[in-house]
């Protein structure tokens, strides 16, 4: 019975994203970018900054503009250490909306092939992934923790180490 309610409890405890670690990725971003077709049916894992998502009649399409993996698998948000493009399909309804432009996402799925789609006045290979499992990254807070509390506790006329006057209009740092 102990041995049943450990691992109900353990169970539990599993990280959203464990199923990425069980997950092996035959390729990397990179190889796949040099020869998509080359590398079809075979497993990646690849995440990035959705760029936009749109609805068609057989499949649901996100682009994704590719950024490196951390040892959790969330994407970083340095935008210039992006490799390019790539397109993650599913056949099975994916609402757009739920997927806005500038969501960061890691997806685990099969090289179905390329698609070639005109960037600007370029014409761009993206390479297409056939999402078997997608998680979707929680948006982190922009705003940096603060140190000292705003307006400052001042116990006197005088706050700090060095002199400053009471009259001295916030912020005293």
């Amino acid at each position: 019975m102990m041995i049943i309610g450990v691992l109900l409890v353990s169970s539990g405890c599993v990280s959203t994203v464990d199923w990425l670690r069980d997950s092996t990725a035959d390729i990397t971003f990179a190889q796949l970018q040099e020869a998509p077709d080359k590398h079809i049916g075979q497993t990646i894992i690849v995440g990035g900054k959705v760029l936009g998502a749109k609805r068609l009649k057989q499949e649901t399409r996100i682009e994704i503009l590719q950024l490196p993996l951390d040892s959790s698998y969330k994407p970083t948000r340095d935008l210039r250490q992006s490799q390019g493009r790539v397109i993650a399909a599913r056949k099975t309804f994916l609402d757009p909306v739920t997927i806005p432009a500038g969501t960061f996402i890691t997806v685990s799925g099969t090289v179905a092939g390329s698609l070639t789609m005109p960037i600007d006045e370029m014409d761009y290979l993206y390479p297409i992934v056939e999402i078997v499992r997608l998680h979707v990254w929680p948006a982190e807070e922009e705003e940096q923790t603060r140190l000292r509390p705003y307006p400052p506790i001042i116990p006197g006329p005088y706050w700090g180490p060095y002199w400053y006057p009471y009259w001295r209009p916030w912020p005293y740092w």
